[in-house]
């Protein structure tokens, strides 16, 4: 992986003015990425990934692997071969898995393929409840046993293995229909998941599988059927979507700063409701097969409403970013967030840097606008709101100093270096 040294960055405020002009590439997704290590637990003889971004997430799910005996060989930054093959422990380290909210993707294909797995809580960023309940809920339909044992879930499959079931998940989980899709491809019988989460990399996922020998259906619906089969037989390599949200990122940094800012090797298609928002705000977006053109308007931003939810709607994890483009928005904007609880906090701290925001509860503010922004020390609580005070920085009047980058490490590879080199002034130390 990369080596990032240093914690904090230093960013010298632009005091709003149109400064960026050039193109910035999108990396690969962390979140196919992740959930597409998991299923190289699938493969009888490992699983070729590219177009891996080269992030903290990452490998924290390859340093996973590599501690139950798996062999990762690596190809470079951004391609390597998973092979589980030769596993000689099924209990996820508890130092990296608390760490890492994907680490649960790993548990439904040990538990198929192996008929145990040992995991703690999940870890990741802290922006509200996260319960796992549904997971083993969901693993003892499928006739597991489920315990406790010394602070960690201990999950045991039936001699004869997995069995299928009918699983309805009472919220749209990413993270639970990608588990729960994984475990039933090695599960005996037929599994039908209800009310499953539609982003497209879960879409990416069930095609590769269903080349690869896995019987699924109905891929792109919230009903996904699948009939269990044995180990599976890639014959390409799992190629990762680019990152919508880091591409969707880039966009609302051009909506601030950019006379001209081409996004590159990215699907605009899965993009639909961030890019529509920003032609209402009166944003100039152009899009290409691969390319997203965005252009700050000279007349000003409008205002808008703004609610969160489940893919193709507003993605949660654009949510921050974009209110701090509302800060500069003539009017009086809303943000309503539907996913977590805890998603709103960093509305203090982008007050404390002169935004004009009024916090009605976890899942409401409004923003009145253009309010002027000021740099200022400031601590990131997580990976999009970290994100999101690189950008108020960057717009802001003075310098900001931003600790705990590691979070944003997590999602953004090298975000210094990349918008560095768009002109912008970033140093990390």
């Amino acid at each position: 992986m990369a080596i990032v040294s240093g914690n904090t960055l230093i960013i010298e405020g632009t005091a709003g003015q149109r400064v960026i002009n050039g193109s910035i590439r999108v990396n690969g997704s962390k979140n196919d990425a992740v959930q597409a290590i998991a299923a190289a637990l699938l493969f009888r003889d490992g699983l070729a990934l590219a177009n891996l971004p080269d992030i903290d997430d990452v490998g924290k799910m390859l340093a996973l692997l590599e501690d139950l005996g798996a062999r990762i060989e690596r190809r470079g930054r951004r391609a390597m071969i998973v092979a589980p093959k030769r596993l000689s422990r099924f209990n996820l380290d508890s130092a990296i898995a608390e760490k890492i909210r994907a680490s649960i993707l790993l548990t439904g294909p040990l538990l198929a393929r192996y008929g145990s797995v040992t995991f703690p809580h999940p870890g990741g960023c802290v922006i509200g409840d996260r319960p796992i309940d549904f997971f083993l809920s969901g693993f003892s339909q499928m006739g597991a046993s489920v315990r406790r044992r010394r602070g960690s879930h201990v999950v045991s499959a039936p001699r004869r293995g997995l069995r299928g079931a009918t699983i309805f998940f009472k919220n749209q989980s990413v993270t639970a229909t990608e588990t729960f899709l994984l475990a039933a491809v090695l599960a005996r019988g037929r599994t039908i998941l209800k009310n499953c989460a539609l982003e497209p990399e879960i879409g990416n996922l069930g095609r590769f599988l269903r080349r690869a020998g896995a019987r699924i259906s109905g891929l792109g619906t919230s009903t996904v059927t699948i009939n269990g089969r044995g180990l599976l037989t890639a014959d390409r390599p799992y190629q990762v979507l680019p990152d919508r949200i880091e591409a969707g990122s880039f966009a609302i940094l051009g909506a601030l700063l950019a006379k001209e800012l081409r996004i590159t090797h990215c699907r605009p298609q899965h993009l639909e409701a961030l890019l529509n928002l920003l032609i209402e705000l009166g944003v100039g977006v152009k899009s290409h097969r691969r390319t997203i053109i965005i252009s700050a308007p000279r007349s000003g931003l409008g205002a808008v409403k703004v609610k969160t939810h489940e893919y193709p709607g507003f993605p949660t994890d654009l949510q921050a970013p974009l209110a701090v483009l509302l800060t500069q928005a003539p009017g009086a904007s809303t943000i309503l967030e539907t996913i977590f609880d805890g998603r709103l906090n960093y509305a203090k701290t982008l007050i404390s840097m002169g935004a004009k925001i009024k916090i009605f509860d976890p899942h409401r503010l409004a923003i009145v606008g253009p309010a002027p922004l000021y740099g200022r020390k400031v601590t990131s609580p997580d990976l999009r709101a970290g994100l999101a005070y690189i950008l108020a920085g960057l717009v802001a009047k003075g310098r900001t100093v931003v600790h705990n980058v590691h979070y944003i490490d997590r999602g953004y590879e090298l975000i210094d270096e990349r918008l560095g080199a768009l002109g912008l002034a970033l140093k990390r130390f």
